[in-house]
């Protein structure tokens, strides 16, 4: 390949990587940029499991044989099957030299360093393969894993100038992968409450938003359970912020536990006192068992006088969902009424007092001012 030609591979490589929008994005691009610009049939890119000991295989793609899936759930080798990512990748690059790549073939030995390995000529041989050049990949400092491409028997057989190629490649892709490291913080940054790690405002709406869709789309169920923390306000005045924050992480951790009997639910803070669950595809009836436990455990943590609980569901005869916005106010307005509820929490449900639901009819009278101050995003079409 020639000096253009390799050029414009490092390029569209550097480009597929800083296109994607996801981890499996960005190493599959890794994986087929390396392959098209190695003129290889296959490549993977595996990560050091440091606490497991082991490579674990992230994407497979090319020409996959029996077994190798393109995004693998449980593909891994010890590493002591493969000494040179400890041995080569630390001792050699830490002392002062350089994270090489190496090429192995079918046969045995061949260029490049550390050399013969026994496990990779032996999958080489099972696997219909004739040679692979394997490229160690450093990020910030420390072995991170590596890149492998191979050709099939028959074809030509790596060189060393394919090997110290693959090592620039290798470069690339430490680069995109850091770059999609630092996305991936800064998403779970936008959309994670800072105090109690569930999720925040921000996610709701994009969640709440594509469920809509759904529900639109093919019927599938929605649900949303408003909870309003009540004597968040005593205990930060009378006890202190500190303790209050304390009460929000407890009722926090709460949620999320009844969050996870229902599958794919959200369990997100609002803000301020008020949390929710969003559950698309689990049905109501489930979704107001939930909220009914979440009510019981909220009534015994030391801290705070229990929850106010609203639920809202699609399933329910609440009238036709068309928006984010109204199964919200349901949900918004079946809370209030709860909120007014003497004695035990209880969840109160949108729709399910009969033909005139009066939670209904509060969801449907034009919001409130000091409501619309309270949650921003009611205001939202």
């Amino acid at each position: 390949m020639g000096e253009d030609r390799r050029l414009a591979a490092v390029v569209e490589l550097a480009q597929g990587m800083a296109a994607a929008r996801t981890p499996r994005e960005s190493w599959r691009a890794a994986a087929l940029g390396a392959c098209r610009a190695l003129d290889g049939g296959f490549a993977a890119l595996s990560v050091w499991e440091r606490d497991l000991g082991r490579l674990r295989v992230l994407v497979n793609v090319g020409d996959r044989a029996a077994g190798e899936d393109e995004f693998p759930e449980d593909e891994a080798y010890p590493v002591h099957q493969f000494p040179e990512i400890t041995e080569f990748l630390h001792e050699r690059w830490a002392s002062g030299g350089e994270p090489d790549a190496w090429v192995e073939t079918a046969q045995g030995p061949a260029a490049g360093r550390p050399g013969y390995c026994h496990q990779r000529v032996a999958a080489l041989r099972r696997r219909g393969r004739g040679s692979c050049v394997v490229a160690p990949i450093v990020l910030h400092g420390r072995a991170w894993g590596e890149l492998y491409v191979a050709r099939a028997a028959g074809a030509m057989v790596f060189a060393r100038a394919d090997a110290d190629f693959a090592t620039v490649l290798a470069a690339v892709v430490a680069a995109g992968i850091a770059q999609t490291e630092r996305l991936e913080e800064a998403r779970r940054l936008a959309f994670t409450d800072a105090l109690t790690g569930l999720a925040n405002r921000r996610a709701v709406d994009v969640r709440l938003e594509e469920a809509i869709e759904r529900h639109r789309a093919d019927g599938t169920v929605v649900s949303l359970v408003v909870c309003d923390l009540n004597g968040l306000k005593r205990v930060n005045d009378t006890r202190g912020h500190a303790v209050g924050d304390r009460l929000l992480e407890r009722f926090g951790s709460v949620l999320s536990l009844c969050g996870a009997m229902l599958p794919g639910a959200l369990a997100a803070r609002l803000g301020g006192d008020e949390f929710c669950l969003l559950a698309a595809g689990p049905p109501a009836d489930a979704v107001v068992k939930v909220a009914g436990e979440l009510c019981r455990r909220a009534d015994e943590l030391e801290l705070g006088e229990g929850v106010a609980c609203g639920v809202a569901s699609t399933e329910d005869p609440i009238g036709p969902v068309r928006s984010a916005r109204r199964l919200f106010r349901l949900a918004d307005a079946a809370q209030y009424r709860a909120k007014a509820i003497r004695g035990p929490s209880r969840p109160v449900v949108a729709g399910r007092e009969g033909p005139d639901d009066p939670v209904v009819r509060l969801a449907d009278e034009p919001p409130r001012e000091q409501a619309a101050e309270r949650r921003r995003f009611r205001g939202r079409s």
